[in-house]
Parts: structure tokens; C-alpha cells; sequence
């Protein structure tokens, strides 16, 4: 048995679980690859471990790994792995599952409310108020020109009197609201499968996409990404939102189309916006993103924490484990 273990972008997944337990051989692979390069390093590896969806594994890949017997993808769910194509051809899928985090209550049912599985919950809502901090206070804009002698250049804003805008109330959204009241924001929140019941027992106020996008001072993104999700909030969104108003996404980057949020910040339709996931990860350097001065960026940091990689990284190791004893556990269906 050969494992590759992808995408180890801080160089700490052979220090977070008991990899020399499963005495085979595990190589780390901390840089991103990609095309030509990516099929060349995993010839003769068997075995996979993903780290949700760093890296595309759609079926014109997978077809020249021919090697391959166990996939295994931190998170029960990765859109970016071709599953359907990997059971056709008798090569076992495994997730981890979620542990030590809590749901919101009455919201288990919530099914396109973002992510309903992964490890990571209290990193990602912080990250979102990170965010949505750093563009309220103009912590990265005052940061560099205080760097070049000029003290401050612009005025902050206050959340307080502000209307959050959820869109999806899961683990996540539901997460979102207790800070946002904390800080004196309305709630309100809408999805395609959200009830007004399930709004109000998470302390939110049910609203359609419309009134979302027109009443929001900031929308935070906390949706699935799915075929119903795609390209969620474009153009026509933007034309609804205020001027004023942030767009805050920790989600899935394709749930934006990127390119008419590119043309709303750069005509300043919308105040700004504050980023961790995007349409290519990591972000090209030729990025219009990076050209934009009414962004924060962060390079897909929301799930990321020494606790929860440890959480998955050890769950990981479980599955390759029971796979070995021939009982393989948290197959992906």
C-alpha cells in the first residue's frame, strides 16, 4: 500500500496522527498540483487522502491513475471528486466525519445550509466576523498605509444598528447569529429550504432573496455548493444590494460568479467584499481579485486549525486502517 496525502499546505499532517500505524509507506505532498504534474506524482499510489476540495479529481484524471483502491476525502462530501466514476470502476471512497462541534437548535434538518459535515465550525464563523471586522474597521487598508506614514486615511464603520444578512442558516449561519446580536446587528436570513420557524428558533428573521439582498449591510455566504447554488449571487444581485453593503463568502467560491463580482467592486456597486474561497484555489497571481483595494482576501483559511486538521487527519487514519482489516468505514454513498 502507497498513500499520498495532498495538499499539506502547512507541512504538519505527518505530525497530527499516527500515520506509521498503518506501516506502510505515506508520502506528504505540501505543494498544490496540478494537470500533467498532479498524474506524473501519484503514478503507482493506491491509496489517496484529500483535503476536501484543494484539488479536482474529475474523471479525465482519475482515468490515469489506474492504480487506485481507497480514496479517502476529509468531509463526507467533495464536489470537486468524481465519486460515481470511482465505485464504477471498484475503488473505495471514505470521508471523516464531524466531532466535537454542535449543531444550532432545531437546524439538523437545514440540507443546504453550509457544510453539514466537516470539523472546522467555530474557525469558519470566526473567520467570517475576521472578515467582516477587517472590512468594517479597515483593519488591511490602515495596516499599509500606517507602513508608508499616513495615519488614518478613511473612517471606520460600526456593526451596530446593521442588518446581517444569512444566506443559508446551518451549523454556520446558525453560528453567526448570537455574535451579530452581541454586537447590536438585526438578523435576517433566507435559503432555498429555510422556514420561517427554523429562522426564528435560531434567533433570525425569515426574509426572501430579494428582501436579503436589499435590506443587508453585509450578506454572509453559508450555503452548499450544489447545481442550485452555482452562480447564486451574480450580477442581478448585485444590482439589488446597497451600495454600501459587503459581500462576505467562506463557503465555496463558485456559489459567486466571480467575474460579476470583479465588476461590482471595481464600479463600487457594492462597498466590498471579503473572500476565502474562489472559482481556482490557490488564486491565480494574475487574480483581478488581488487588483481590487475594497477586498479581503484570505487563501481558504475558514475550516483550518491545528484541532480540527488533528480531529480529521486522525479520522483519516481510522479509515485506512478499517480498509486494511477489510471493513472500511464512512463510505462515502
Amino acid at each position: 500500500m502507497r498513500i499520498a496525502v495532498l495538499d499539506d499546505y502547512h507541512r504538519i499532517a505527518h505530525t497530527l496522527a499516527d500515520w506509521a500505524s498503518l506501516n506502510v509507506e505515506v508520502a506528504f505532498f505540501d505543494r498544490a498540483l496540478r494537470g500533467e504534474q498532479l498524474i506524473s506524482a501519484l503514478q503507482g499510489f493506491d491509496t489517496l487522502v484529500l483535503m476536501r476540495e484543494r484539488t479536482a479529481f474529475p474523471r479525465q484524471v482519475l482515468e490515469q491513475l489506474p492504480d487506485l483502491k481507497l480514496v479517502v476525502t476529509t468531509g463526507m462530501r467533495n464536489a470537486s471528486l468524481d465519486v460515481d466514476y470511482l465505485k464504477a470502476q471498484g475503488v473505495t471512497v471514505c470521508g471523516t466525519g464531524m466531532q466535537g462541534y454542535g449543531t444550532p437548535p432545531g437546524l439538523e434538518k437545514s440540507s443546504d445550509s453550509a457544510p453539514a459535515e466537516p470539523p472546522g465550525v467555530p474557525s469558519t464563523v470566526e473567520l467570517a466576523w475576521a472578515l467582516i471586522f477587517a472590512l468594517y474597521k479597515r483593519v488591511p487598508i490602515e495596516d499599509r498605509l500606517m507602513r508608508t506614514g499616513v495615519w488614518q486615511s478613511g473612517l471606520p464603520l460600526n456593526l451596530a444598528g446593521t442588518t446581517l444578512g444569512l444566506a443559508g442558516l446551518g451549523r454556520l449561519g446558525g453560528a453567526m447569529v448570537a455574535p451579530a446580536k452581541a454586537f447590536g446587528m438585526e438578523v435576517i436570513a433566507w435559503s432555498q429550504n429555510l422556514t420561517p420557524e427554523r429562522a426564528q428558533e435560531a434567533g433570525a428573521t425569515y426574509v426572501s432573496k430579494h428582501e436579503l439582498l436589499t435590506r443587508s449591510d453585509v450578506i454572509a455566504i453559508n450555503l452548499v455548493l450544489s447545481d442550485r447554488t452555482r452562480g447564486l449571487f451574480g450580477e442581478e444581485e448585485f444590482a439589488l444590494m446597497k451600495p454600501t453593503a459587503f459581500l462576505v463568502n467562506t463557503s465555496r467560491g463558485p456559489i459567486v460568479d466571480e467575474d460579476a463580482l470583479v465588476a461590482a467592486l471595481g464600479d463600487q456597486r457594492i462597498a466590498g467584499a471579503g473572500l476565502d474561497v474562489y472559482d481556482v484555489e490557490p488564486l491565480p497571481a494574475h487574480s483581478a481579485l488581488l487588483m481590487l483595494d475594497n477586498t479581503v482576501l484570505t487563501p481558504h483559511l475558514g475550516y483550518v486549525s491545528r484541532e480540527g486538521l488533528a480531529d480529521m487527519y486522525e479520522q483519516v487514519v481510522e479509515d485506512i486502517a478499517a480498509y486494511q482489516q477489510g471493513e472500511p468505514i464512512r463510505v462515502i454513498a
